[in-house]
Parts: C-alpha cells; sequence; structure tokens
C-alpha cells in the first residue's frame, strides 16, 4: 500500500490543482490511498489585512468537504480517498479550533505549527522577522506550542514537527543539547497524546533541504514508539508523493515497518511498502 497523507490544492491560495485532479494523480502513479488536508481557515488574523493567499476563506471550508467526500464516493474501489484538515495549532485559539474540527466527519486531523502569534514561520515572505532575533528563543516558543498543540487532544497527526527550521535558521551549535532536550519535550507530549507524527518530505525542496523532522528527532520517536506516516505535502498535483521514496526508506532504515493511516478518526496500521 502506497500512501501521502498531506496535500494541499487550489483553495488555500497558494498551490495549485483541484481536489479532482490530485485523485486522478493519485490513480496514475497507483497510491492506495491519498489524504486531502488543506488548510484550516485563519482565525486569529484578519485574512483582508495579512498576508494574502494563506488559507481557505472560512466559506469555503464546506464546499471543500462536500467536495472531498464526493470524490470519496466517486473513486471507490480506484483509490481510497481520506479527507483531512491540516488544522493549524494557535495558543489561545484552542476553542475555535476544536469548533472548526467538531463540525465536520474527517478522517484525519493534522495538527501543524505555522503561527507564533502572528508571526508565520514557514511564509517566505516573513523571514524578515527572524531579524535580530535570539533564534534559540523562538525554537523554545515553537517547541512549546507543538507540545501544547499535542496535548490538546484536537490531532491525529503532529505535521511537519521541526518546520521552524525550514529557511536554514537554527540555534547556535553550542545550545544543541538544550535544541535536543526542546524537541524531546515536545516528542514527549506527543507521545503521551498517543497521536502519531508524519514525515513530511517537502523540506528536501525547501532551502533547508532536509526532510520534516530531521533523522535525529525520527531517531527519538522511533524509540519513542510513536506512530509515523508520510506525506509530500504537495502543492501540485505534479508534486504528489515527490521525495515519498526517500521518506520511506529512511524509515525503514531506522526500524520502521507500518505506517498509521486513518479513517473517521480511527487509526489503522498498514506494512510499510518500500518502491525502487
Amino acid at each position: 500500500m502506497l500512501i501521502d497523507y498531506h496535500t494541499h490544492h487550489a483553495r488555500c491560495g497558494h498551490a495549485v490543482g483541484s481536489l479532482e485532479q490530485y485523485v486522478q494523480r493519485g490513480i496514475e502513479i497507483c497510491l492506495t490511498q491519498i489524504g486531502l488536508s488543506d488548510h484550516m481557515p485563519l482565525l486569529h488574523v484578519d485574512p483582508a489585512t495579512y498576508y494574502p493567499e494563506m488559507a481557505m476563506p472560512m466559506e469555503e471550508l464546506p464546499r471543500y468537504v462536500e467536495e472531498a467526500f464526493a470524490l470519496k464516493e466517486k473513486y471507490r474501489g480506484q483509490i481510497d480517498v481520506r479527507v483531512g484538515l491540516e488544522g493549524d495549532y494557535i495558543e489561545g485559539w484552542e476553542e475555535q479550533i476544536s469548533s472548526i474540527i467538531r463540525e465536520y466527519p474527517w478522517d484525519y486531523v493534522i495538527g501543524s505549527v505555522h503561527f507564533l502569534g502572528e508571526w508565520d514561520i514557514s511564509d517566505f515572505r516573513q523571514v524578515h522577522n527572524w531579524e535580530g532575533q535570539d533564534v534559540f528563543a523562538v525554537y523554545e516558543r515553537y517547541y512549546d506550542a507543538v507540545a501544547k498543540a499535542a496535548r490538546t487532544g484536537l490531532y491525529d497527526i503532529m505535521g511537519h514537527l521541526d518546520v521552524i527550521k525550514r529557511f536554514g535558521n537554527r540555534p547556535d551549535p553550542a545550545r544543541e543539547e538544550e535544541t535536543i532536550e526542546l524537541e524531546r519535550q515536545a516528542l514527549s507530549a506527543v507521545k503521551a497524546a498517543g497521536v502519531a507524527m508524519e514525515l513530511n518530505a517537502s523540506g528536501l525542496s525547501k532551502p533547508v533541504a532536509e526532510m520534516f523532522p530531521s533523522r535525529r528527532i525520527l531517531e527519538t520517536a522511533v524509540q519513542m514508539g510513536i506512530p509515523l506516516t508520510v506525506g509530500s505535502d504537495a502543492h501540485d498535483p505534479l508534486k504528489l508523493s515527490e521525495h515519498l521514496d526517500k521518506a520511506r526508506a529512511l524509515l525503514y532504515e531506522l526500524g520502521v515497518r507500518e505506517l498509521a493511516t486513518f479513517e473517521g478518526r480511527r487509526r489503522t496500521m498498514i506494512p510499510l511498502l518500500l518502491t525502487k
């Protein structure tokens, strides 16, 4: 079984392709399951005055869900479509996030930290916010948010756990042990919450040129027994499953033999399949 649980389409404003084009591409490349997981609408900033094209408008959310479930039925027997949401964690907005998650019958919800306050640390247009920052202090805030996200119980999968490194900003090497401890505390929260974590291969195409999370974090997650899944974070149907061969190979090298899949928010483990 080949899967890809992290995809985005045109509704989010910064991706291309329709949901159906993703599903058809998944069939073309012989995926067994495709997860549709577009961004939750913005809650804590005004979309009209914030950076454009960050997430789908709130009025599009029910249309997204309706279309995704219609495709799940239309292509049943050809590919298993799993309907998800990347539900950004924003501290202080847990009730509003929970309301969106409860309103729809998701197959799974990815918990990702993009925002520290109104700063989206994954947005290339906002890299100037790193200027003058104590990088380790930003990492402390970030991993604290990841741990809090896991503890909410809102999510099934924790997404791109160390995406904060996307643009190459890393703490001073002299603080490596402290950074490792931040990672371990976040992973401990993920483990205690009983949720899965993804290996997001998109980092190989980003400035950092490394998957999310790092091999170091993955090794610790495997030692802790955290269930793992994979996602390409594709923003174009032609990028579907990009680098997932490398992701699966790395997981296999680390001793992982099963991947987490979801339907109706119930987790099922499937064999990890390597492809040539």
